[in-house]
C-alpha cells in the first residue's frame, strides 16, 4: 500500500459476508450508497456485531481491489431468492486475498461507522478510527452537521481527490435538481478558506446557495492542512 492510495472502509455485520471476503475474496455494497462508483485502491472492513467476539468494533482486514461489477442480490446470494432486496443492485467488489491489519484499528469512542474514505498513509499509521480522518474531512463533517438540517448534502472525501479534483468538499442540492456543478458551472463553486471562522464560512455558503436555484459545490482547499 502506497501513502497516496485511497482506502475505502466498509462495514460487515454477518459471518456470511466476512466469509465471502476471506474465502471468496469479494465484498458487496448497495448501489444506492455508491452511485458514483467505487473510487478506491484498497478495501478495509469494520466488523460490527457480537458474532465477531474480540474483533467486533475494529478494522482487522484489508485487501487490494482488483475490480467491481454491478449484480443483483439474488445473483450474489442465490440461496436467498425471496429476500425483500433480492432484485436490488449491489457493487460486487473483487479483492486480492485479504491481509491482517496488526494490530486492528479500534473504535474506542464508539463512533458510528458507515463508509469511510481515507488514504494509505493514514490507514497504515492508524490505531483508532479517528486517525483515519484528515483535518479537511473533520472540517467538512462540522459543516455537514450544521447544513444538513436544511439541504441535501453529499460529502466528497479527501481520499477521492485523485478521482475528483473537488474533494474534499460538499455537494449541496436544492429542489431535487441533479447536475455536476464542478464540470459545467464553475461560477457556482465556492473555494473556502479554512482559516476563517465557521460562522463566516456558513454565512458565505448559505448566501451562495440562496442566490442560485441549483446544486452548489463547496470546495475545501488542501493548502495549510
Amino acid at each position: 500500500m502506497n501513502p497516496e492510495d485511497s482506502v475505502l472502509v466498509g462495514v460487515i455485520k454477518t459471518k456470511r459476508d466476512l466469509n465471502f471476503l476471506l474465502d471468496e475474496h469479494w465484498y458487496r455494497i448497495p448501489f444506492e450508497r455508491m452511485k458514483r462508483g467505487i473510487y478506491a485502491d484498497y478495501l478495509a472492513v469494520f466488523l460490527s456485531g457480537k458474532v465477531f467476539k474480540s474483533l467486533s468494533g475494529s478494522i482487522p482486514y484489508y485487501a487490494k481491489i482488483t475490480g467491481y461489477e454491478l449484480r443483483t442480490r439474488r445473483d450474489l446470494i442465490p440461496d436467498a431468492p425471496d429476500h425483500p432486496r433480492a432484485d436490488h443492485k449491489y457493487f460486487r467488489i473483487a479483492v486480492e486475498p485479504p491481509q491482517s491489519k496488526t494490530p486492528p484499528i479500534t473504535n474506542p469512542t464508539k463512533r458510528v461507522i458507515t463508509f469511510i474514505h481515507t488514504t494509505g498513509d493514514r490507514f497504515q499509521a492508524a490505531s483508532t478510527i479517528s486517525d483515519l480522518y484528515s483535518n479537511a474531512d473533520h472540517f467538512v463533517d462540522r459543516l455537514i452537521y450544521t447544513l444538513g438540517k436544511k439541504y441535501h448534502i453529499q460529502q466528497l472525501w479527501e481520499a477521492e481527490r485523485k478521482h475528483n479534483p473537488l474533494a474534499p468538499g460538499l455537494r449541496i442540492s436544492r429542489n431535487n435538481l441533479v447536475m455536476d456543478a464542478a464540470a459545467d458551472t464553475p461560477n457556482h463553486t465556492i473555494y473556502l478558506d479554512m482559516t476563517q471562522s465557521q460562522d463566516t464560512i456558513l454565512a458565505a455558503i448559505r448566501a451562495e446557495i440562496e442566490s442560485y436555484d441549483g446544486p452548489v459545490t463547496i470546495h475545501i482547499p488542501l493548502e495549510g492542512i
